[in-house]
């Protein structure tokens, strides 16, 4: 029974490093963590690996040198399911989170505070934004440092409406676990409203509201592929 849970152990730590290294190479990891941490997860991928397969070494060659203990099939065959899940995240991986999670748990809150912003050049070409950066300029001084600039934002749609939709990206400290949207609501958009959980880059100009939420009055909404890091 040891030697059997000892193989289990060692089949399950080379998957989980298998895993690891798997997200990290194809880039994947990216949906979970922030992407400067990918060398460290390749680094963790590689020990864990290599420790699995020492691990899963030994107990085949205890196996073979001694008798191996046929008792208690039921305990072994616990140990083995525990791979199932493991397994499964080789063939397929989770989504990046979405607009699912919008709304339903902790959010960026965004208030005015002390003037920090230099008012944007109106007339210029668009002035590519994070989503937090538009709700804190929104905030501070009533948008005041927009300066009727034209801004572009990029992130999914996370809600439709009629004529617009809520736009978000997360916010993450160091992984999905604790992450937070950010949203700014869209305005004046003709021509059909893009599908939840699409990814756009959205160009216009600040809009005054008092709903609590930043807006944005569109000129144009373009959907594109999920960028390579999805979090802000």
């Amino acid at each position: 029974m040891v030697v059997a849970l000892s193989a289990a152990g060692g089949t399950i730590s080379l998957l989980i490093g298998a895993v690891l290294l798997r997200l990290t190479f194809t880039g994947t990891y990216s949906r979970y963590v922030r992407v400067g941490m990918g060398p460290w997860l390749a680094t963790a991928g590689v020990a864990v690996f290599l420790l699995g397969l020492a691990t899963l070494l030994r107990a085949l060659l205890r196996s073979r040198a001694t008798d191996a203990d046929v008792h208690d099939h039921g305990a072994n065959r616990v140990g083995w399911l525990l791979l199932a899940p493991i397994a499964a995240l080789l063939l397929v991986a989770p989504p990046t989170l979405g607009s699912y999670g919008v709304g339903r748990g902790a959010t960026v809150d965004v208030r005015a505070g002390a003037p920090i912003f230099d008012d944007l050049r109106a007339g210029t070409q668009p002035v590519p934004m994070t989503l937090l950066e538009f709700g804190q300029r929104a905030f501070e001084r009533g948008g005041a440092s927009f300066n009727g600039a034209e801004v572009e934002l990029t992130g999914f749609v996370a809600e439709t409406e009629d004529d617009g939709f809520e736009l978000a990206r997360y916010q993450i400290a160091c992984c999905a676990a604790d992450a937070a949207p950010v949203v700014v609501r869209v305005t004046g958009v003709f021509g059909g409203v893009p599908q939840r959980d699409r990814w756009v880059s959205v160009t216009g100009v600040f809009q005054p509201a008092g709903d609590g939420f930043p807006h944005l009055a569109a000129t144009s909404v373009l959907e594109i592929p999920p960028p390579n890091d999805p979090y802000e």
